[in-house]
């Protein structure tokens, strides 16, 4: 069939031959693209049509005629309506190797680059991993519930049990929503802009079993508070309540103002024997088992011998920036949030490390003024956000030349496209190691190191 024959609504007999970096199955007519979810390469499936632009389409697999080995029986029951993973259809060795592919594939592609890239670290056990829950609070059929958005809406799924959340939390979370709907409170609207409670948040530390329940409001006022937090505390192992305040009609989850209803301010865990106080807005990493994994190969990849001044660029509340400290001369650190470099600053002296200097500012901006004034890094690592390092910091690496830079990445585009301007600058990398922090989702992390030539 000729490709300028499809219709909207028209059914499509169509092999799949590939996987998005989204997860969607892609198969083609005559050369045009077809997008179809749910669907794995080598399967053959009959789809039906329902959006055609002028270079791809999309389309609903109707039938599933030729099936894929790879091909598994999601466990989640909302699977299919729920937006939080893509891949549970996926058996795990494929996800795994979905992910080796797709960094390779963007090395070759965006960074023209034929460096080795390994098999992905994986996890023994790749359920009940997250160690933070946050989930919109709402009306669904009259009843107040707590759960994750639908794919491609804010319609919230009434759901008992997420099966990536950690056991504690998730039991955490369905309780808290017990106790809101025993005592009337109303969620927040997001159309009227009505409405008290918004979000239910919570943190589990894997290492310490300190829990922590947020509850994001509109208002100061929590309508049997007292009562609330009597339950609350009863009736889970908390170490912690807090409440954030969010007026703002917006669908940005956290307000400015945070206050502790009962229990600490705190809860505390470890990563690599360093002890971090991790507070209602603290950046931390989701995955605590896999985030042992990607800073192990940044460290290795490091090579410190303790005589060496490190500068973690986009250093977050100093989680890589500590666990390098205990084998560098001098470790400095720069973020763009204060509060993250507060904490930063807090975790150092919590776990007597004096040889790390943290600031507040670009990375772009600070690390340039560092430079001028002296200061040269043997080893600068970098983990930034998804859209990459940015372009100046990029010359600063290339006119500082460290000997090292160890790059931790998000988003395999920006990682190939970075580690491009570096290699033309001087640079040169072996490999790329992609780490599993995300299972069940598209998402990859992955570690390379690149030496000066």
């Amino acid at each position: 069939m000729e490709a300028s024959l499809l219709k909207k609504n028209q059914s499509v007999e169509i092999t799949i031959e590939d996987l998005t970096h989204d997860g969607n199955g892609v198969g083609k007519i005559d050369g045009y693209p077809l997008f179809i979810p749910n669907t794995l390469p080598g399967e053959k499936v009959t789809a039906k049509i329902i959006k055609l632009n002028k270079n791809y389409g999309f389309a609903r697999m109707e039938n599933l005629e030729v099936v894929s080995a790879e091909r598994v029986e999601p466990p989640c029951a909302v699977y299919s309506k729920c937006g939080g993973c893509s891949l549970q259809h996926l058996s795990y060795v494929g996800q795994l190797a979905f992910k080796r592919n797709q960094v390779e594939e963007t090395m070759k592609r965006i960074g023209k680059l034929n460096v080795e890239v390994k098999e992905t670290l994986g996890m023994e056990n790749p359920w009940r991993y997250r160690n933070k829950s946050q989930v919109p609070v709402g009306f669904v059929n009259g009843k107040l519930t707590a759960g994750f958005y639908q794919k491609r809406s804010h319609e919230i799924i009434d759901m008992s049990t997420c099966l990536i959340q950690s056991e504690q939390g998730d039991f955490a979370v369905q309780k808290t929503r017990e106790v809101l709907a025993k005592y009337g409170t109303e969620p927040y609207d997001e159309k009227t802009g009505k409405g008290n409670i918004r979000h239910i948040m919570t943190r589990f530390a894997h290492t310490t079993g300190q829990l922590m329940l947020v509850l994001v409001t509109t208002k100061d006022r929590l309508p049997f508070k007292e009562e609330i937090i009597r339950d609350l505390s009863e009736q889970l192992a908390l170490t912690s309540i807090v409440q954030n305040i969010n007026p703002q009609r917006t669908n940005v989850i956290f307000g400015d103002r945070t206050k502790t209803l009962w229990g600490k301010d705190i809860i505390e865990d470890t990563i690599h024997g360093i002890r971090f106080a991790i507070s209602a807005r603290s950046f931390y990493q989701v995955n605590p088992l896999q985030t042992e994994v990607l800073y192990q190969q940044a460290i290795e990849a490091a090579e410190l011998t303790g005589e060496e001044t490190v500068i973690d660029a986009y250093c977050g509340i100093g989680s890589i920036s500590l666990c390098l400290a205990k084998k560098a001369k001098h470790v400095y650190g720069v973020e763009i949030v204060d509060q993250a470099i507060q904490d930063a600053r807090a975790n150092a002296e919590l776990n007597n490390l004096s040889n790390t200097t943290f600031e507040t500012g670009k990375a772009e901006e600070v690390i340039p003024t560092w430079y001028k004034a002296g200061i040269v890094a043997d080893v600068l690592v970098v983990d930034p956000p998804r859209k990459g390092c940015d372009e100046k910091l990029l010359q600063t690496i290339l006119a500082m030349k460290p000997k090292k830079v160890v790059y931790v990445s998000c988003n395999p585009g920006t990682l190939a496209r970075d580690m491009k301007i570096l290699s033309d600058g001087g640079y040169e990398a072996n490999l790329v190691q992609p780490v599993d922090m995300f299972p069940m989702t598209t998402h990859i992390e992955a570690v390379t190191v690149l030496n000066l030539k």
